[in-house]
């Protein structure tokens, strides 16, 4: 393979994991106002896995009808700016950086392309590339939901379901950095887990029916979307919010029912459509509370590139703890920790916005 061509995970048309593709394609070259990372960690989510099957259906609006409209698949990445545009002024060649694509995907590849004024940042030193990687998942949405959404305050009562998920295992985290009470739903065998992220209670999902016990709770964060917030309502306190990424229309109905006619709220706005700047915000708040070893990135699974269909289809078994990341061959290797300083612009373990 020539240096102007590159390994990327490639979907053609919607389905099951069998439908993506390892193929050789052409290595992007950055506009004046992109950097070229190379790509060393890039991890497979859940929302992936939707977008691969375009469930729902309302999300052919923006990833097209009747094929997907960007071929290379993945928003999230961690790696290394390898080249830079003419305008580019804030990073250098050799910084360490992760981010996300948004709706240009793209990630699931060796090198990817991503504006400089997008959501982008410097690595904190703490961190390695895998864990980088993870940052936009789990934390940056659980923190959209958490904080902006629902506005979680110290002594509030928090109930995650799908705990030891992506999104749960950062959301646990934050709610209970926020000073909340945070109770976690999962299965027997992630109980610890979730409890070691800061859950006081922990419901195992297999033994007790979460939906029949007696607590109430301010937020309910359904990081799954497998329950409702009519199952749930009773659930909550009088003024008590029910929250979740997935979109339905049962959810968009909901939102409307409780504004006009209750006091409790259902609340859903999808972080990745929120302004670049909004999200490097979020960002900076996330890295400074893994700098206070206030979060940690759960990974469960590392898969080569070429195995992105064995990883989509673990994330479909609904068996993975955390977080799934791909590391390109060429990648592998650097994806440990590097504790050094890579370029002038970094003087601290505190991560840098633009």
């Amino acid at each position: 393979m020539t240096k102007s061509m590159m390994q990327a995970a490639v979907l053609t048309r919607y389905g099951g994991p069998g439908k993506i593709e390892i193929a050789t394609i052409e290595r992007p070259k950055p506009k004046a106002n992109e950097v070229l990372v190379k790509v060393y960690a890039t991890p497979v989510t859940a929302a992936d896995t939707m977008m691969r099957r375009a469930d729902p259906a309302i999300s052919r609006l923006f990833l097209g009808f009747t094929r997907p409209r960007n071929n290379v698949m993945g928003t999230g990445f961690a790696g290394k700016v390898v080249g830079i545009g003419a305008e580019v002024e804030d990073f250098a060649v050799g910084d360490r950086v992760f981010g996300e694509s948004g709706l240009g995907f793209a990630a699931n590849a060796e090198y990817v392309c991503v504006a400089a004024d997008g959501v982008i940042d410097w690595v904190p030193i703490a961190l390695s590339y895998v864990d980088a990687a993870t940052l936009c998942d789990g934390p940056l949405t659980s923190y959209h939901f958490l904080k902006t959404l629902a506005n979680v305050q110290a002594g509030q009562s928090v109930l995650v379901i799908g705990a030891s998920g992506s999104l749960g295992t950062a959301a646990v985290q934050l709610a209970h950095a926020f000073g909340a009470r945070v109770t976690g739903v999962c299965s027997s065998r992630n109980v610890e887990l979730v409890k070691s992220l800061g859950a006081s209670n922990v419901i195992d999902y297999t033994k007790t029916d979460f939906t029949q016990e007696q607590e109430t709770y301010d937020l309910i964060f359904d990081t799954i979307g497998n329950t409702s917030y009519g199952k749930c309502r009773h659930l909550l306190t009088e003024t008590g919010i029910y929250t979740t990424p997935v979109l339905k229309f049962s959810v968009l109905l909901d939102m409307l029912r409780t504004r006009l006619f209750s006091s409790q709220r259902v609340k859903f706005a999808p972080a990745g459509l929120l302004p670049p700047e909004k999200l490097r915000a979020y960002l900076d708040e996330i890295t400074q509370l893994i700098t206070q070893g206030s979060l940690r990135m759960v990974i469960d699974q590392q898969y080569p590139l070429e195995d992105v269909v064995a990883a989509h289809r673990y994330v479909d078994s609904g068996r993975k703890r955390g977080n799934v990341v791909l590391v390109p061959r060429a990648a592998q290797g650097h994806s440990r920790r590097e504790n050094k300083k890579v370029s002038g612009k970094k003087e601290s373990v505190q991560s840098k916005t633009v």
